[in-house]
Parts: structure tokens; C-alpha cells; sequence
């Protein structure tokens, strides 16, 4: 389970940051006469400023030239932000399994399947879910796991997720939305299940193209999502036009993960461009969250 391998890493993490910040404020205040707490200070800043340049270097390396460094150093910030935000205090921490949240708003709406991307779980929905549900959408935000495994294999997870919504809303049909790699698992789950019960697909950030970010990726996910990858050109070769027809596509300019970003769409589908935002910001920011809720109620079950 993902949280699980998280909570781990943040545990040695923590205790090894502990131990060198704890050496290095000793001898800061044995050489400089500094207060002890100055090193425990710097040694917890300094992670978050190395994330920072990191995120920084691969924005600006994605971008090739074709963003304004005012967007680049933007969009950085605030992924900066949100890398820290999810896989510190939120991923780590899912102790129970997804599982199918009513909708607490008074109007009934159609269902949706939320699907995550590569390495994440259903909690990079935290935000996103309880305004849908407020608009009276009942939700279901899948885990895609094993974690490294094929992209065909999630599709029984959303197949299970799309029966349970359209028992529980009595509707014949639902809306899904994915980030990253979810996108692709929304359409895999097309291929496997049909396209008669979605009635609308939205993803964010999707590498549709497949993405540059690792040419050499090992695990199965990952080889299926190199750029123009085969298991990506038989999967468009089994679609038609009305399949793609149900899509609405987000992309941002500053993706560091998927790039190039410009190509990440299908043939016939125009794609909503937000400027200024990181990959994962997508689940989360205001502006994409509105999009997604104006795509979703106009869909009926």
C-alpha cells in the first residue's frame, strides 16, 4: 500500500534529519557561539529550499523556453508547495480504503469516479471532493494499486467504483475525472468496460502523448507512459471518434512531469490551458476546480 511505503520513507527521513540537525546546531554552537535552536532551524528550512530549487531546475528544463519566467518561477513556488502539502500530510496518511461518499448537496447530480496518478492515492482529492459532493455529485475516488503495475489492471478498480455509483444513484451512467496517469486509466477502463456508462470524462495534466519526464522508466506504468510509447498508439488505434468526443482536457504550460505539455490532448479535443500552475497543483487549484465542476454539471447520468 502506498501510505504505508510513505509513512515509512517519512519516518527515516525524520529521524536521520533529526540526528544531523541535532550534530550540526553542537557545532555551530561550539564554533560560532550560536543558540542551539539556529541549526535545527536551518536543517528544517533546507529541504524545503533544495525541493524548491529541484522543482525550479525541472519546470524551467520542461518549459524549453516556451514560458515566461514569471509563469515558470510561478508555477514552481506553488508546486513547491503542493509536493510538500501531499506527500507529507496527506498521502502518508490514508488509513482506510476509498469508498463511495454520498452527496451532501440538495440537488442530485451524476456520480464520479475520481482517479489519481502515478504514485499517489485517493487523497489527492481532498480538496476536490467535498465541492462536488456539495453540488450534489456522490463521489468515488478510486486507489489505483499495486502501485507498479500495468495501466490495463487498474481498470477493475474504476469498473468497481462505476458499479457501485450507479447502484447507489440509481443512474445508468457517470462522469470520470483523472490526473496524470488517472486520465489514461479512464481510458483503459474504456477499452476493457465499453464507453455506455460514461457519460463524461475529464482529466488534468494527462499524458495522452506520453511524457519525456523518463525515457528509461522501468516499472510497467511507467514504460506505457514514455512519449508515442506502443501500448499508447494501440490504445488511441482502438478509439473512435465518439469516445474522444466525451473528453474535456486541462493541461498546464509549466508541467514539469508531463512534457511536452502543448501535445498532451486527442485528435478533435480542444484543451482548457492554465497558466502559471505545477502537475499537481491541478487537483487543487480554485481555477481548475471550477472548470471541472462547470464540465460536470452540464453531464447527466
Amino acid at each position: 500500500m502506498l501510505a504505508r511505503m510513505l509513512r515509512k520513507i517519512l519516518f527515516f527521513q525524520a529521524a536521520f534529519l533529526a540526528l544531523v540537525s541535532t550534530a550540526a546546531a553542537s557545532l555551530m554552537a561550539w564554533l560560532a557561539d550560536w543558540p542551539w535552536w539556529a541549526g535545527l532551524v536551518m536543517f528544517a528550512v533546507l529541504p524545503l529550499m533544495l525541493v524548491m530549487a529541484w522543482v525550479l531546475k525541472i519546470t524551467a528544463h520542461a518549459c524549453q523556453g516556451q514560458s515566461p519566467w514569471a509563469s515558470i518561477l510561478r508555477a514552481s513556488l506553488g508546486e513547491s508547495f503542493w509536493v510538500y502539502r501531499f506527500f507529507v500530510t496527506r498521502l502518508p496518511w490514508a488509513w482506510r480504503a476509498p469508498q463511495l461518499l454520498p452527496a451532501t448537496g440538495p440537488q442530485a447530480r451524476i456520480g464520479v469516479v475520481l482517479v489519481h496518478g502515478f504514485v499517489c492515492n485517493h487523497r489527492v482529492w481532498d480538496d476536490l471532493a467535498p465541492r462536488l459532493r456539495a453540488q450534489g455529485h456522490a463521489v468515488f475516488a478510486v486507489d489505483l494499486e499495486p502501485v507498479f503495475a500495468s495501466i490495463d489492471d487498474y481498470a477493475a478498480a474504476i469498473e468497481h467504483a462505476v458499479q457501485s455509483l450507479c447502484q447507489h444513484t440509481g443512474g445508468r451512467q457517470v462522469a470520470l475525472v483523472g490526473h496524470s496517469m488517472g486520465g489514461l486509466a479512464i481510458r483503459a477502463w474504456m477499452r476493457a468496460h465499453g464507453t455506455s456508462r460514461a457519460a463524461l470524462a475529464v482529466t488534468l495534466g494527462t499524458p495522452h502523448q506520453g511524457t519525456q519526464v523518463s525515457p528509461h522508466a522501468r516499472a510497467p506504468n511507467g514504460k506505457q507512459m514514455v512519449w508515442h510509447s506502443a501500448w499508447l498508439a494501440a490504445l488511441a488505434a482502438g478509439e473512435s471518434n465518439a469516445t474522444r468526443n466525451l473528453f474535456r482536457i486541462a493541461i498546464t504550460r509549466q508541467d514539469a512531469i508531463v512534457f511536452p505539455q502543448r501535445e498532451q490532448t486527442l485528435p478533435g479535443v480542444a484543451p482548457e490551458v492554465f497558466d502559471g500552475l505545477g502537475h499537481l497543483q491541478l487537483c487543487s487549484n480554485a481555477r481548475v476546480m471550477d472548470w471541472v465542476a462547470a464540465q460536470l454539471a452540464n453531464a447527466q447520468a
